[in-house]
């Protein structure tokens, strides 16, 4: 990726095919397909790649058993076809980034005969869904098998268990992958670009965008043919600045996510909640050396702060501690996360619950505005290729075929399971760092540190105990537009999602490097440490995670 400063530069008042409003998972995979389909493209977000709803996800790649139940209860083809489309998804998810994306086994704890009975058919028609798309077949265990496949399993009145396989994936990377497989296909991308306005045609139809630097400060203007816009939950905001004659379509569900230590898992396989009190479902996922566990579900309104609160924590305490011999409590919680998730308003739904979460293309006829709504990660290539199929049509051009179902993303060639054994031998790094450049970067893992290995120092950790290294973070600075502490340990280390007190520890080095690198002056570099600490220790006070 080019620097910011260059990018900047390559698309101030220029004109292109297409501009993607919006950096998160739809927008990026927009941008890489039209690209990739010969469009000249621009994608613009107003905050940071993949910085709200795609990088608060549950990490999961999946067709979503929790809807087949709906669609299978409620007789919902709508529920059905987004499960099937989801399955069919999921492995191209897999294939296209493995050193981000893998296959998880989950277990579900069943505690009656007719619950395991229900629970099996329904799994095995998940399977049959998928297809050639399956990963492994569900399986059905007793009572002493799910034990043994869980040992943390609270077995109380538990008859048996049924096992079925999905994905899990870093969402937060497996953007940043995208950003770079896009710029790599000769896209141009910013981000902190805020859409202020649009300029119109004599007819009414969008001509131009103007875009405010959110770092420099000034506007410019962006010319396309076609606008697509791929904000998420802040689609509607879009929508009526292009027209404001336009109804708001969407309702926002806010979910909650805490990571709490995994080792009292005592097990590589996840487990589903099936159901909690209030018919929710939650999952606890082993992450890279903590345990996933999430995630709660509430409509809220957009002028509400979207950060963990004491009650949502207590919540998913409350449940795990439930189902699992465990006894954590605030003081285990090591990180919260909390997104928000645009879902499409439908008449028949009470609750967000309830609401599908597939997508719709709509094409405003007085603007032109081609806006994709709702959707989940999953299937968000395919949302991708259903938008740019509109962008086509709009363009007046043949809809050619997507060439992304099977094109692997940067850092995927070559990549193998124990690729970090050959950065260990190559580059004498510690088995700990190496599987985690291994899995933040794949392949490109190697030019991470040739990049760098030359600047004395950079091969050391960020901070004591840290696996992150000082030239890793230098890497994301330089080729991943990073342009602040979060941007460093929220979505391009992860350290963030991990664990804040290793955030917090690492907060005044990444501060160090980035003003160094962006030319920041010793004040600047100083409020934006304390800044970043600060706000860390808040929402740990409004989570009353000590």
């Amino acid at each position: 990726m080019k620097t910011r400063t260059a990018a900047l530069e390559s698309i101030c008042n220029q004109s292109f095919d297409l501009c993607v409003i919006g950096g998160g998972a739809t927008g990026l995979g927009s941008a890489l397909d039209a690209q990739l389909r010969g469009l000249s493209t621009v994608l613009i977000d107003a905050d940071d790649f993949v910085s709200k709803t795609s990088s608060a996800s549950t990490k999961l790649v999946h067709g979503g058993v929790r809807y087949l139940q709906q669609a299978i209860l409620g007789l919902d083809y709508g529920q059905f076809q987004m499960v099937r489309k989801g399955l069919h998804e999921r492995i191209h998810m897999l294939r296209a980034a493995p050193y981000l994306a893998r296959p998880l086994e989950l277990l579900v704890p069943c505690y009656s005969w007719r619950q395991l009975f229900v629970m099996a058919v329904g799994m095995k028609m998940y399977d049959l869904i998928s297809g050639r798309a399956h990963l492994a077949p569900s399986c059905v265990l007793s009572r002493q098998q799910a034990l043994k496949q869980l040992p943390s399993l609270r077995m109380e009145k538990v008859v048996g268990a049924v096992t079925y396989e999905d994905g899990q994936f870093d969402d937060a990377r497996y953007g940043i992958a995208l950003a770079k497989t896009f710029a790599q296909s000769g896209g141009e991308l910013l981000n902190y670009a805020r859409v202020v306005g649009f300029d119109f045609t004599s007819d009414g139809k969008l001509a131009s965008a103007r875009v405010e630097d959110k770092i420099g400060g000034r506007q410019f203007t962006i010319s396309a043919r076609v606008f697509l816009n791929c904000t998420g939950p802040f689609a509607d905001e879009v929508r009526l600045m292009a027209n404001p004659q336009m109804v708001r379509r969407l309702r926002i569900s806010k979910g909650i996510h805490i990571l709490l230590p995994a080792d009292q898992l005592r097990s590589e396989t996840a487990l589903l909640i099936p159901e909690t009190e209030d018919g929710r479902v939650i999952f606890a996922i082993p992450w890279f050396g903590s345990l996933l566990v999430g995630t709660t579900e509430d409509e809220i309104e957009h002028t509400e702060e979207v950060a963990a609160t004491e009650s949502e924590i207590a919540y998913l305490l409350k449940y795990v501690n439930k189902y699992l011999k465990t006894n954590f409590t605030f003081s285990d919680v090591q990180a919260a996360f909390a997104g928000v998730r645009p879902l499409v308003a439908s008449k028949d739904a009470v609750n967000t619950k309830k609401l599908v979460r597939d997508h719709e293309v709509e094409t405003d006829a007085n603007s032109g505005l081609i806006s994709i709504l709702g959707g989940k990660w999953t299937t968000y290539r395919a949302m991708a290729e259903d938008g740019i199929n509109h962008v086509q049509r709009a363009l007046g051009r043949p809809v050619i075929a997507a060439l992304t179902r099977d094109l692997p993303l940067a850092g995927a060639q070559d990549f193998h399971e124990d690729y970090w054994r050959t950065l260990v031998s190559q580059y004498n790094l510690s088995e700990g760092i190496a599987k985690h450049l291994s899995h933040e970067f794949g392949t490109d893992a190697v030019e991470v540190i040739e990049r760098v290995r030359a600047e004395v120092g950079l091969l050391e950790p960020i901070s004591p105990g840290s696996d992150i290294m000082v030239g890793e973070v230098l890497y994301c600075i330089r080729e991943e537009m990073a342009q602040s502490i979060e941007d460093v340990l929220a979505r391009r280390t992860g350290a963030q999602v991990h664990s804040w007190e290793n955030a917090i520890a690492a907060a005044p080095r990444v501060g160090e490097l980035l003003g160094r690198e962006l030319g920041w002056d010793k004040e600047t570099t100083n409020t934006a440490i304390g800044d970043y600490i600060d706000n860390l220790r808040r929402l740990a006070r409004k989570a009353a995670i000590p």
